[in-house]
């Protein structure tokens, strides 16, 4: 995941609604029964306070799902790193009903296989760690712009060697990889194909540039990765780094209008969307995650 100056962004959703341009104001989706929403964490968080409301620690995280979380992701590791909070964040979550899962920020200085094989370790131990609550632990690889397409399918194939899950795909709003992946052969779309599709768009401006348009809406943006005939997870909320500090980048536009914060919390957080009821979430879970019981 991208923080949105070029550091290594965490992946998830908050205060969300749907409304068309003449309806009724905004309604939340956490609990009032709309698309699950889910935060992703890592080292980075939490983030420092910015007004008042509820907080969070990775040793506590029960206002996020207060504020209608149904699920958190983790950062593994990221480039041969293991990140020290993850253990604590998954403890927390399944303590009190949040649906657990873990991603690796792919980096191309190490090898994707030897990537794979830390991300792997990592999960197999944290699943050993506890009693879990939680049936299955997601699996994900967050994949950037300078990712080749050689080292993501190295990188999901080991991963499915050793768990037998197919892990979901994160990728960067990216011209580079749209290129590599409408001119991969047929045979390499279909196995980047196995793998949900993990969006990363904050703004429907986001993404424009001298090749593509800004894609404008997750439909635009699947159009112009021309891969998946529809997205899974979308991260919608992500960081705006400046001066020093942080704030809020989160989509707002059109029919999908997203606050700044997530519901009362009293700073940013990563927030994601899952494109299903909640009942598709558990199964999506059990499929695309080390089993826990």
């Amino acid at each position: 995941m991208k923080y949105l100056f070029l550091l290594p962004a965490a992946l998830v959703f908050a205060s969300c609604s749907m409304t068309g341009a003449n309806s009724a104001p905004p309604v939340s989706l956490g609990a009032s029964g709309g698309l699950p929403q889910i935060i992703n964490v890592s080292a980075y968080d939490p983030k420092e306070k910015q007004r008042s409301g509820q907080a969070y620690s990775e040793h506590n995280v029960a206002a996020l799902k207060a504020n209608g979380a149904s699920a958190l992701i983790a950062r593994a590791g990221k480039g041969g790193n293991l990140d020290e909070k993850c253990a604590a964040f998954l403890a927390s979550a399944d303590r009190i009903g949040l649906l657990p899962g873990v991603y690796y920020r792919l980096q191309t200085h190490v090898d994707a296989v030897k990537q794979a094989d830390q991300f792997v370790n990592r999960a197999v131990s944290l699943a050993r760690s506890r009693g879990w609550n939680s049936p299955s632990l997601l699996l994900c690889g967050d994949f950037d712009a300078n990712s080749s397409l050689s080292n993501i399918l190295r990188f999901a194939d080991r991963v499915e060697a050793r768990t037998g899950v197919v892990p979901v795909a994160y990728l960067e709003n990216s011209p580079q990889l749209k290129i590599l992946i409408s001119n991969a052969d047929a045979a390499t779309k279909a196995r980047l194909r196995r793998m949900p599709y993990w969006l990363a768009l904050y703004s429907h401006e986001s993404g424009a540039g001298p090749i593509f348009p800004a894609p404008g809406s997750p439909r635009g943006l699947l159009d112009q990765y021309s891969l998946w005939s529809n997205w899974t997870l979308w991260q919608y909320g992500g960081v705006d780094w400046e001066r020093g500090g942080s704030r809020p980048k989160v989509y707002n536009h059109g029919s999908w209008r997203f606050s700044p914060y997530f519901g009362n919390m009293d700073r940013p957080v990563e927030r994601n969307v899952f494109n299903g009821s909640q009942a598709a979430l558990q199964s999506f879970w059990q499929q695309h995650g080390l089993r826990l019981k």
